[in-house]
C-alpha cells in the first residue's frame, strides 16, 4: 500500500511509518516536527520565515493583534499547497487530528478536500486533543480525573488551557465535522482517548501505540549511592501533565530522603536530546492526570525505568494485568510521595518493576504487530 500520514505527536507516526515501511510499503510523513521536538519528515510544512526573524514575530503578533490571523499558520498551509502535488495517489491517508496540517482553518478545510479529492481513503486518529474528546470531558463523568481537570476545577486557568479550549470553538468544531464525514474510521490510541470517546461516530476499537522497542536498549541502571529521579517539563503542557503535583511530590520526598535521591529537572528539549537526557535515572516521572500510558512513558518503559503516569483500575483491567509495569500517577502529591518513598526504601522493587515494563511494551505495543492493525482497519474500511 501506498500511506501518507499527515501531522506529529509524540513520535507516533514515524513509529507508524517504521512499522509500515518494515512491511513493504510506501510512507510519507508530513508534518511541521511538532514545534521544538523536531520530530522527522518527509515533506516540512513548518513555518519558518515567521518565527525565526525577531522583526517578522513582531510583525506577526501585531497582524494577530489587529485581524486575529495568524501569519505563522498561513506559513504553512502556503507551505502544504504549494507541495500538494506530492500528496495524490494514495491509498490511505491519516491525520493524526482533525486540525493535522496547522493551518487556518479555511485553508484547512481546503487542504482536506484536496487530499479527499485525490486520494482514495481517509482516516483519523485519536492520539490528542480533539473536539468530541474536550467535550465529552467537559459534560460527562467518564473519568474521574483527566487533563482538563486543573480548568475544571479552576475557571482562572482559561489562558493556559486555550490550547486543548480552541477545539470546541465554533471554527473548530465546524472543521471536525468536515474532517468527521470524510473519514472512514476513528482510531483512540490509548485509554484515555477510548473511554472519552464511547459514543463517537465511527471510533473503532483501541489500537495500542506502536514503540519500535529495538530502537530503545533495555539497560538496568545500577543503583550506587543515590536513585535518580527525572522530572522532564514541558511548558506548553505544564499544568496538563501534572507537573505542579510532582514537583510539589518531590518536595515531600526530598524533606524525607534528600541523602538518598538525586533529582533531575530538564526542560523542553527536542526528542532526541530528551530521551537521552535520563539515561541515569531509575524513576521517570511522566504525567498525572491520565490513565494510560504516551510514547515519553512507553519508551522509558522500554529502556527499563520506572515510570509514574496513568496506570490505574481502566489500564490494569484492559489489559488483566497481575503485577505492576509503571506506577500509576494521580493528582496527589502525598500519594506520588509515598510510592517514590516505597521504592527508596525498597529499591529492589525497582529491577522487577522495570522488567515487567519491557516485557509489557513488548507483549502489547511493539510496532510491527501494531501496525498490522493499523493495515486490518485501513483494508476493512476502505
Amino acid at each position: 500500500m501506498k500511506i501518507l500520514l499527515i501531522g506529529e505527536y509524540s513520535r507516533f507516526h514515524n513509529s507508524l511509518k517504521e512499522g509500515l515501511t518494515s512491511l513493504g510499503h510506501t510512507v510519507t510523513l508530513v508534518g511541521t516536527g511538532d514545534d521544538f521536538k523536531k520530530y522527522p519528515v518527509d515533506i516540512s510544512i513548518a513555518s519558518s520565515w515567521c518565527r525565526n526573524n525577531w522583526f517578522i514575530t513582531k510583525v506577526r503578533r501585531a497582524i494577530y493583534k489587529i485581524t486575529k490571523i495568524d501569519m505563522a499558520l498561513v506559513e504553512t498551509g502556503n507551505k502544504f499547497w504549494r507541495q500538494r502535488k506530492q500528496m495524490k495517489g494514495y491509498d490511505v491517508v491519516q491525520f493524526i487530528n482533525s486540525w493535522s496540517i496547522r493551518t487556518t482553518i479555511a485553508k484547512e478545510k481546503k487542504c482536506i478536500a484536496f487530499l479527499e479529492e485525490h486520494n482514495n481513503a481517509l482516516f483519523l486518529s485519536a492520539c490528542g486533543t480533539d473536539t468530541p474528546w474536550v467535550e465529552n470531558l467537559l459534560s460527562n463523568q467518564i473519568l474521574p480525573y483527566h487533563i482538563l481537570t486543573p480548568y475544571v476545577t479552576d475557571s482562572t486557568l482559561k489562558d493556559s488551557y486555550r490550547p486543548a479550549l480552541k477545539y470546541i470553538d465554533k471554527k473548530h468544531k465546524e472543521l471536525y465535522t468536515f474532517v468527521e464525514q470524510k473519514v472512514k474510521a476513528i482510531i483512540p490510541t490509548d485509554m484515555d482517548y477510548y473511554l472519552g470517546l464511547q459514543g463517537t461516530k465511527k471510533a473503532t476499537t483501541l489500537v495500542p501505540t506502536p514503540i519500535q522497542i529495538d530502537k530503545l536498549e533495555y539497560t538496568l541502571t545500577p543503583i550506587q549511592d543515590k536513585i535518580v529521579i527525572f522530572h522532564g517539563i514541558n511548558r506548553s503542557s505544564y499544568l496538563k501533565k501534572g507537573n505542579p503535583i510532582f514537583e510539589k511530590a518531590l518536595e515531600i520526598i526530598t524533606a524525607k530522603h534528600a541523602s538518598k535521591i538525586e533529582v533531575i529537572t530538564v526542560e523542553s528539549l527536542p526528542y532526541a536530546e530528551y530521551i537521552k537526557a535520563y539515561d541515569k535515572a531509575h524513576i521517570l516521572l511522566d504525567q498525572v492526570y491520565s490513565h494510560d500510558q504516551g510514547y515519553n512513558a512507553l519508551e522509558a518503559m522500554a529502556k527499563g525505568k520506572v515510570v509514574f503516569t496513568g496506570a490505574g483500575t481502566y489500564f490494569k483491567e484492559h489489559y488483566q494485568l497481575t503485577h505492576t509495569v509503571a506506577i500509576d500517577a494521580t493528582p496527589d502529591p502525598e500519594q506520588i510521595a509515598s510510592e517514590l518513598e516505597q521504592l527508596i526504601l525498597y529499591p529492589e522493587r525497582i529491577a522487577d518493576i522495570a522488567k515487567n515494563a519491557r516485557a509489557f511494551v513488548e507483549k502489547y505495543h511493539d510496532h510491527i504487530v501494531i501496525t498490522k492493525k493499523y493495515l486490518d482497519i485501513w483494508r476493512k474500511e476502505y
